[in-house]
């Protein structure tokens, strides 16, 4: 709007006595604070006040809370008191807030001769505020506009309905007189936590070191002061529950997730129901507009390997040889693994050059993920790895019946041996069943839809694997 970018120039001055009453500056009003942190962008915010109650009916304000409250979830507990009425002030102070509320409002225009610094003083009712701001000065209409000359526009007070800090205000009812704890409870947006791991990939001794940080960011619009923090590896329900439906096809044929095979053993750490509960050891400031990091998870030399990883999607033929996926493989068991359960996150792997410096080499996302659990994360794509699968026949064999003959050409450029796992899916494409009739090394059936040969490639040398496949229709 016009009107907003008008305002853009103007300062702002307001009653001493106003600004007393809603002083932005004042102190945070917070308690005893603690806040429970989901995945999924919901928290609870417990916040314990020392509220001087007077006996009767009385309105409590409870300033500085979170910007994303929502309403209809807040609790409030007071020995002898009960709750009448709440109401959530989120119209917050500024120059664009104050000139929309001046609408029927008088207000003084200060301007300064710039040729004599003089100053001139005029009442002004403020009409409108639709792409413009329309004054009402004297007998004269008169649009206030950027022209250059310095403009100060001066309000009587603070509209009441307008505040410094988020503000939740209750009207309660109290019993007797006297200071006592009041405890506000209530869940809110903006406050999330996610997981990121820093690997370092030792390739010749086959470990990584591995350390857990928890990133929390703050966008609630106001920061939480020395609070006790819990987080939940987790996504509790928000009754938005997607409808399934049943389909009749079978999803195309995708690579290995990198959730290998899921553990079975229970982390050592408190839950509650089916999540995992990690509380941060110390308060913690949680600031309004801040990324805060804090770790969790300090383990070092876990056995790994490095593996090389290619699916095959049909039985068609590739144009060009395409590079292996370079795959970390290592558990988070308790015996020869991380020892814990993973919350969701990022997995960054580093491995040291020649000169001693950690490299980065790739990342990978993981989700919740229990202890004891076998993990593939790809690092990304290998240079001198290279899969070409080529059709070497195909023929009908009956009206029902097809035959199609593949070449697997692994060609490695490394000065070492490699081991590459070289899949092929698409034999259960839909209602379709593929066997295999022959193949010139064993493979190991992974499902109805894919079949694997775990190949070991010399040094800057080639295999090549040869099957005969048999659709029946």
């Amino acid at each position: 709007m016009q009107a907003m970018a008008s305002l853009c120039f103007l300062t702002l001055a307001l009653g001493a006595a106003s600004a007393a009453a809603q002083d932005p500056a004042a102190g945070n009003a917070q308690g005893d604070l603690s806040v429970t942190i989901y995945n999924g962008g919901q928290s609870l915010v417990q916040d314990i006040r020392q509220i001087s109650f007077p006996a009767g009916r009385t309105r409590q304000e409870f300033p500085d809370v979170s910007a994303q409250i929502r309403p209809q979830t807040v609790s409030f507990s007071a020995e002898g008191t009960a709750i009448v009425e709440q109401n959530f002030d989120y119209d917050l102070l500024s120059p664009n807030a104050l000139m929309q509320k001046a609408v029927g409002e008088t207000v003084t225009l200060l301007r300064i001769n710039p040729a004599t610094g003089a100053e001139t003083r005029e009442r002004a009712k403020v009409l409108a505020v639709n792409g413009g701001v329309v004054l009402e000065i004297g007998s004269r209409i008169e649009i206030l506009r950027d022209d250059g000359l310095p403009v100060r526009v001066i309000f009587d007070k603070i509209p009441p309905n307008l505040r410094a800090k988020p503000t939740l205000s209750i009207t309660v009812e109290s019993k007797s007189t006297g200071t006592r704890p009041a405890t506000l409870s209530y869940l809110t947006g903006g406050l999330g936590w996610a997981a990121d791991y820093v690997s370092l990939y030792d390739e010749k001794a086959g470990t990584i070191d591995v350390q857990g940080w928890v990133t929390l960011t703050n966008t609630t619009g106001t920061t939480f002061d020395r609070a006790r923090t819990l987080l939940v590896a987790g996504t509790p329900s928000a009754g938005n529950a997607a409808s399934g439906g049943g389909g009749t096809y079978r999803p195309r044929s995708v690579a290995p997730g990198e959730l290998r095979r899921a553990g079975t053993e229970t982390a050592p750490r408190e839950q509650l129901g089916d999540y995992y509960l990690y509380p941060l050891a110390e308060r913690t400031t949680i600031a309004n507009a801040q990324t805060k990091q804090v770790s969790f998870l300090d383990v070092a030399k876990v056995p790994a390997q490095k593996i090389y990883e290619y699916t095959v999607a049909g039985f068609n033929n590739m144009t060009e040889p395409q590079s292996a996926a370079s795959v970390i493989k290592f558990s988070s068991s308790a015996q020869g693994g991380l020892g814990d359960a993973l919350p969701a996150g990022t997995v960054r792997f580093y491995q040291r050059d020649l000169r001693g410096d950690p490299q980065f080499i790739g990342e990978s996302r993981i989700g919740h993920t229990p202890m004891g659990s076998e993990l593939g994360l790809k690092t990304g794509d290998a240079f001198d790895v290279k899969v070409k699968a080529t059709v070497v026949s195909r023929e009908r064999r009956s009206p029902s019946i097809w035959r199609s003959s593949m070449s697997y050409l692994l060609t490695n450029a490394r000065p070492q041996p490699v081991t590459i796992d070289l899949v092929q899916r698409g034999l259960d494409w839909y209602w379709d069943d593929t066997r295999i009739i022959t193949e010139s090394r064993k493979s190991e059936r992974l499902d109805s839809d894919g079949t694997r040969w775990r190949v070991t490639v010399p040094a800057n040398g080639e295999t090549t694997i040869t099957a005969t496949f048999e659709t029946r229709y």
